[in-house]
C-alpha cells in the first residue's frame, strides 16, 4: 500500500486525500448529527408527556383516590372515553390504577418509578401492550391532594422520532456517496488543470535533446509557483544552449583550422622522405594521417550536432551497391590475419533503395566494414535484407565478424563518442572511438536505428536499419564468398 501511494501521481494522491478526509468528516458529522437529533426528539416527547401529566394532576380529586369516583373532567383529560393518542395512568399509593386512557384500561401501572411530590422521573422502555415497534418515553410525575399521594404516568411514543431519524439516515446514505463523488471529480479536475502547465513543461523538456536546446517551455499566465518554475527552466535552457553553441563553435573552428597544418605535415613528410631518415618520415606521415582522420571525424560530428549531417536535397541511394563496393574495397586493402590465416569476406544482398546522403551512408557502411575487419578472426559477413518494420518496409544492413564480440553490457556504450573497449586501446590499432558514433549519428539523421548484437556462432553483429524508398520486384542476389585479407579499422 505504501509503495502504491508513493508511486501514485500528485493528482491521484490529492483526490484520494481530499475524498478520504471529507468522508471521515461527513461520516463523523452524520453520526453526531443523528445523535443530536435523536436526543432532541426524545426530549421533545418527554416534555410532551410531562405537560400531559401536569394537566392530569390538576384534575385529580380526593374522591377519585378514595372511592374511585372519577369525574367527567378527569376522564376527559385522561382520555378514558376516547383514544386521543396520549396514554396516561393515575396510580394511587397502594399501586392501584385509578383511571387510565382507553388503550391502557385494565392494564397495571406502566412503571415502578415513584418520585417524590412534584418530582419527575423518566425512562425509555418497550411497551408491547401498546405498540412494540418503537420505544416509549414514560414520564412519572409525583403529586399529592388532600394528604393523599398519587402519581401520574404519561407514555409518549418515539415512533415519529424514529421515522424522522430513518429519513435523515436514508438521505445521508444516499447523499454522502454523491457528495464524495462530486468532491472527487472536482478535486481530480481542478488538480489536473493546476498540473496541466507542469505537464506541458515536462513534455516540452522531454522533447528537448542534447542536439537541440533551442526549445523553450510554455510560461503560464500569472505569477505563481508554476510560472516562476517555467521562467527558471527557460533561463537554464538559454544558458545551456549558449554553452553548447560555444562548445560546438570551438570544435568546428579548431577542427577546420587543424586541417591546413595537418595537410602541410603530410606533404612535408612526403617531400622529406628522400632527405631525412625514412622511418622518421613514415612516422610523421602515419601520425599526420591519423590526425587528419580524427579532424575529419570531429568536423562530421560537429555538422551532426548542428543538424547539417544530411544533405538538404537527399538523393536515392542503392544500399546493395554501397555494401558491394565496400566489400570490394575491403578485399583490395586487406591483409593476412595473425597466424597466416586469410580473411574471408561473404556478401549477400538484395536490391534496397533508400533516400538520403549518399556520401554519409557510404561512410557509415565503410566504418562498419573496417570495424568488423579489424576485429574478425577469419570471416566478415555483409548482408542487405528487406524486412517489414512497424512503420513500413525497411532495409537492414548487417555487418558481422567472428571475432571476440562485444559484451552485452557495452553494446549500447560502443555507439557513444570516444568509447573504445579495453582490448582496442593499443595505439597501433588506430582507433579513436568515433567510428560507430558516426554510424549512429548518420543513421539517426536518416530516421533509422543501429543495434549491436551477437553473431550466431560467436562474434559481433551490427545491424543498421533504414526506411526503404521503393518496393522493387527483384529477388535477392546470390551470396558470394571469397577469401580476402581485411583492412585496418577501429571499433
Amino acid at each position: 500500500m505504501i509503495g502504491w501511494w508513493r508511486g501514485a501521481g500528485v493528482r491521484v494522491r490529492s483526490t484520494v486525500a481530499a475524498t478520504g478526509l471529507l468522508a471521515v468528516l461527513v461520516v463523523s458529522g452524520a453520526f453526531v448529527g443523528l445523535a443530536v437529533v435523536r436526543h432532541a426528539l426524545t426530549t421533545a416527547d418527554a416534555e410532551t408527556g410531562l405537560l400531559q401529566a401536569r394537566l392530569v394532576r390538576l384534575a385529580v380529586t380526593p374522591e377519585a383516590l378514595e372511592r374511585g369516583d372519577v369525574g367527567e373532567q378527569l376522564r376527559s383529560v385522561v382520555g378514558a372515553d376516547a383514544d386521543r393518542g396520549s396514554h396516561v395512568q393515575v396510580v394511587r399509593a397502594d399501586g392501584r390504577v385509578v383511571v387510565s386512557s382507553t388503550a391502557l384500561q385494565g392494564q397495571p401501572a406502566l412503571t415502578a418509578l415513584r418520585p417524590g411530590e412534584a418530582g419527575v422521573a423518566r425512562e425509555t422502555v418497550d411497551l408491547p401492550q401498546l405498540d412494540g415497534s418503537a420505544p416509549w418515553v414514560v414520564t412519572v410525575l409525583g403529586a399529592e391532594v388532600a394528604g393523599q399521594r398519587f402519581w401520574v404516568v404519561a407514555a409518549e411514543s418515539t415512533q415519529d422520532a424514529e421515522r424522522v431519524l430513518g429519513v435523515a439516515a436514508a438521505l445521508l446514505a444516499v447523499g454522502t456517496p454523491v457528495l464524495l463523488g462530486a468532491i472527487a471529480v472536482a478535486t481530480w479536475t481542478f488538480v489536473g488543470r493546476s498540473l496541466r502547465p507542469v505537464e506541458a513543461i515536462r513534455s516540452t523538456v522531454q522533447g528537448i535533446t542534447a542536439t537541440g536546446l533551442d526549445g523553450r517551455v510554455p510560461v503560464p499566465a500569472g505569477d505563481d509557483e508554476v510560472s516562476r518554475l517555467a521562467v527558471t527552466m527557460n533561463s537554464m535552457l538559454a544558458r545551456l544552449e549558449a554553452s553548447q553553441r560555444s562548445q560546438r563553435r570551438f570544435v568546428a573552428d579548431a577542427s577546420h583550422e587543424l586541417r591546413s597544418p595537418v595537410a602541410t605535415l603530410r606533404a612535408a613528410a612526403h617531400v622529406w622522405r628522400g632527405q631525412v631518415d625514412p622511418e622518421f618520415a613514415d612516422l610523421v606521415a602515419s601520425e599526420s594521417g591519423r590526425l587528419e582522420g580524427l579532424v575529419g571525424d570531429l568536423l562530421l560530428l560537429a555538422r551532426a550536432d548542428e543538424g547539417r549531417l544530411v544533405a538538404a536535397a537527399p538523393a536515392e541511394v542503392d544500399l546493395d551497391e554501397v555494401v558491394e563496393a565496400e566489400a570490394v574495397r575491403a578485399r583490395t586493402l586487406g591483409g593476412d590475419r595473425p597466424g597466416g590465416a586469410v580473411l574471408r569476406v561473404q556478401v549477400t544482398t538484395v536490391p534496397a533503395r533508400v533516400r538520403g546522403d549518399a556520401g554519409a551512408l557510404a561512410r557509415s557502411v565503410r566504418n562498419l566494414v573496417d570495424n568488423a575487419a579489424r576485429h574478425a578472426g577469419q570471416l566478415v559477413e555483409l548482408s542487405v535484407a528487406r524486412e517489414r518494420g512497424p512503420d513500413g518496409p525497411v532495409a537492414v544492413v548487417s555487418v558481422a565478424d567472428d571475432g571476440p564480440g562485444v559484451p552485452a553490457a557495452d553494446r549500447e556504450r560502443v555507439l557513444e563518442r570516444f568509447v573504445r573497449l579495453d582490448e582496442s586501446r593499443q595505439r597501433g590499432a588506430g582507433g579513436t572511438g568515433l567510428g560507430l558514433a558516426i554510424v549512429a549519428e548518420v543513421v539517426a539523421a536518416h530516421g533509422g536505428t543501429v543495434r549491436v548484437g551477437e553473431r550466431p556462432g560467436g562474434g559481433a553483429c551490427v545491424r543498421m536499419t533504414l526506411p526503404l524508398d521503393d518496393e522493387p520486384d527483384d529477388g535477392p542476389d546470390d551470396g558470394e564468398e571469397e577469401d580476402q585479407p581485411p583492412s585496418a579499422a577501429s571499433r
